[in-house]
């Protein structure tokens, strides 16, 4: 698999990232073993979990996720092989949330307990906390980067303006900064005042500011657990807008022409778009994996890339324009 640097952090990654929101839970531990391995073995290097994972199921309290992580990696002994990004702002049992310098320190020694290891490589602020200071909050970040205990600063389910006004902080005061942000992002555009709860959506905003400041891009529930390929899953409200059907289309042409599903199709047009955006793959087997994986020998057209980046946009469909 190949590998990319995550914008102007120090992190080379392999060029999918794998998500465990349910390893450990949902997903029991010997499965999750299997899945890790798989991906290891066809050249992943990159775990995404959180802090809170999965406290939102019965019987969990959060946690589950990153101590099975941390199990794999003590028995496969692969940790300097991975790169692992946690989170942390949510409130689970036991955690008050937020991202007081206080709740840092103490999220960041429970993840490096849990994952049984002396560093976190990416840290992401898992949601906005508007009743703590932005100084207080890069200075913590800050602190946990001189020491050793974190690589690299991510922010996740934060407004593009809260993303730069923190880096504006932390630049003022030579502190590490945001370098990579982690949106819910896919194919689909969410209709006018879709509402996702706390997660907050990849906007043109956004990757304007990545652009201009060489933030890495990635993207969560790219795939919208299997709307686009399987019968019994609805395609979610919130994307029910005037271009969906558009945009469906042109989508199912693509990826019969590349010889491809629309899942890969979008995992393709994501890796090539401007500016690129880093997928996230799950899967409870490793058939999913394994397709999600061979999206990566699937390059799209410049005409493909043009058809699915303008599909469904008024100007285009009405000829006033021409697709640029």
């Amino acid at each position: 698999m190949k590998k990319v640097k995550l914008g102007k952090s120090k992190l080379e990654v392999s060029a999918l990232a794998m998500g465990s929101d349910l390893i450990g839970s949902k997903i029991d531990r010997d499965t999750a073993f299997k899945l890790f391995d798989f991906y290891r073995e066809k050249g992943g290097t990159f775990i995404d979990t959180a802090n809170m994972y999965a406290c939102w199921l019965p019987g969990c309290k959060g946690g589950e996720s990153e101590t099975t992580i941390g199990a794999w990696m003590k028995e496969r002994r692969n940790r300097d092989e991975m790169v692992i990004s946690s989170k942390l702002a949510f409130d689970y049992p036991g955690c008050e949330g937020g991202l007081s310098a206080a709740e840092i320190q103490r999220e960041c020694e429970k993840t490096l307990k849990r994952l049984g290891t002396d560093r976190i490589d990416l840290y992401y602020a898992h949601r906005d906390d508007r009743a703590t200071p932005l100084e207080e909050t890069m200075k913590a970040f800050d602190g946990l980067v001189k020491a050793g205990k974190v690589r690299a600063l991510g922010a996740s389910n934060l407004s593009p303006w809260r993303i730069a006004e923190a880096n504006i902080v932390s630049r003022t005061h030579k502190w590490a900064e945001y370098s990579v942000v982690e949106q819910r992002y896919t194919y689909l555009r969410p209709r006018h005042g879709a509402d996702f709860g706390p997660q907050i959506f990849i906007t043109e905003d956004l990757k304007d500011l990545a652009r201009f400041h060489g933030i890495a891009l990635i993207g969560y529930s790219i795939l919208l657990q299997g709307a686009y390929t399987r019968s019994d899953r609805e395609v979610p409200t919130q994307f029910a807008g005037p271009d969906s059907d558009d945009r469906m289309a042109a989508l199912r042409a693509v990826a019969s022409e590349a010889g491809c599903s629309p899942s890969q199709a979008i995992i393709a047009w994501m890796r090539q778009s401007e500016p690129a955006i880093l997928p996230i793959i799950a899967g409870s087997k490793t058939e999913q994996l394994r397709e999600n994986i061979a999206a990566l020998d699937i390059t799209l057209s410049s005409d493909q890339m043009q058809r699915l980046d303008t599909a469904g946009d008024p100007q285009v469909k009405q000829g006033w324009i021409q697709p640029t």
